[in-house]
């Protein structure tokens, strides 16, 4: 029959050409996944191999809106103008002091006192020493009336006279010295008490009964201050201002003072003084800022924040308004109804989407997206793009 005849071997299965398939498919999902695999660690190093572009920054910060008007703000710290490191003008043996930090002293009070026993024995030999010399002029006294009367009568020489004058003059000149050693010595009793100079509140306690006071302390065992003391009355706030901006600033100027401490309240103000000179190093003008009205809580070396407000500007300071966060308008990136902002994070700046709400003079409120103290650029330029590595300005 025909089909006895028929080749069954073109009915075989070709296995080599599905293994070869199989292992093309294999190749191409592992190429595949590898090259997703480096485009996911590119998006993230590729930042770090970019060369950083330079940006000025801003903080995310609090304001409020009695400060619409602002037209410079600036921070610094609050400094005592009247303060004191209250030292003895004796050195000696610390054996009283009578107060502690926080407590108040009036002028010319009694705060320390050294050991004075050698001192007291001073004054004492002085003091006899003085009586001595004092005897003594009443005997030379005596005796040159004597010799001036006898003198009269030629019954003692020019020579004797002069001798007992000169005797005279020089008893006198011994009390003299007696006097001087006493008022030393008394002096010296006095620089043993450490008075107050002037009304005010101790600061610190520098020194403890026992440790020995120097006017210049030389050794570590030795201290120079017993405490420091401050005028709370004079306290002000010393803000260093930019020289490209110290022309907008004027005496009595109205400003609002804010301290880190209690950034809810605020405090009325004024420029008080702008000192004459210059910082070459900060390129900065110190401008001492005067408070209006404070209370107990505002302490010497608190950080603060200072607005300076514009002459248009009347309205009262609000003591207990709530501040908003804010940020540079200038920082802001506007598209369509969107504003962005890019935020900071390890020298990487990263887009982000925020909620802007009313103006504050050159700041504008932020509602949601950003945080208080949260850095972002200023100003951004077109070559920053999302990722993008940054350096920061100093």
């Amino acid at each position: 029959m025909e089909t006895q005849n028929v080749d069954l071997s073109a009915l075989k299965i070709n296995r080599t050409e599905n293994y070869d398939s199989n292992n093309n498919k294999k190749k191409f999902l592992i190429a595949a996944a590898i090259i997703v695999v480096v485009a996911v660690v590119l998006v993230f190093t590729l930042p770090t191999f970019q060369s950083a572009i330079e940006v000025k920054t801003a903080s995310v910060v609090l304001t409020k809106s009695s400060e619409k008007n602002a037209i410079l703000t600036a921070s610094g710290y609050v400094v005592a103008q009247r303060k004191a490191a209250v030292a003895s003008k004796g050195m000696g043996r610390l054996v009283f002091l009578g107060v502690v930090e926080g407590d108040k002293v009036r002028k010319n009070q009694i705060i320390a006192r050294l050991e004075d026993s050698d001192i007291k024995a001073q004054l004492e030999q002085a003091k006899a020493n003085l009586r001595l010399a004092q005897a003594d002029a009443k005997d030379a006294e005596n005796q040159y009336n004597r010799y001036k009367k006898l003198s009269a009568s030629n019954s003692v020489t020019v020579a004797e006279l002069e001798g007992t004058e000169a005797r005279y003059q020089r008893v006198l000149a011994a009390i003299d010295v007696a006097k001087s050693m006493v008022t030393a010595a008394e002096v010296s009793l006095e620089n043993t008490l450490i008075r107050a100079p002037f009304d005010g509140t101790v600061l610190t306690k520098n020194a403890d009964v026992g440790e020995v006071v120097a006017p210049m302390a030389a050794s570590a065992s030795s201290k120079a201050a017993v405490v420091t003391l401050a005028d709370m009355s004079s306290l002000e706030a010393e803000i260093d201002v930019s020289e490209s901006n110290i022309e907008k600033i004027k005496i009595n100027q109205l400003c609002t003072i804010t301290l880190d401490a209690y950034p809810d309240k605020s405090y009325e103000g004024f420029v008080a003084k702008v000192v004459p000179t210059a910082d070459r190093s900060k390129a900065t003008v110190m401008v001492k800022v005067g408070f209006k009205v404070y209370d107990s809580r505002v302490l010497p070396e608190m950080s603060a924040k200072v607005t300076f407000l514009g002459e248009s500007s009347k309205s009262e300071v609000k003591q207990d308004e709530k501040p908003k966060l804010t940020i540079p308008y200038t920082a802001i990136i506007a598209r369509g109804k969107q504003s962005f902002v890019f935020k900071i994070v390890n020298e990487v700046v990263l887009e982000t989407e925020i909620t802007t709400g009313e103006s504050f003079g050159s700041y504008t409120e932020v509602v949601s997206g950003l945080k208080e103290g949260e850095k972002i650029v200023d100003s951004p330029s077109g070559k920053i793009k999302n990722n993008s590595k940054v350096k920061i300005l100093e």
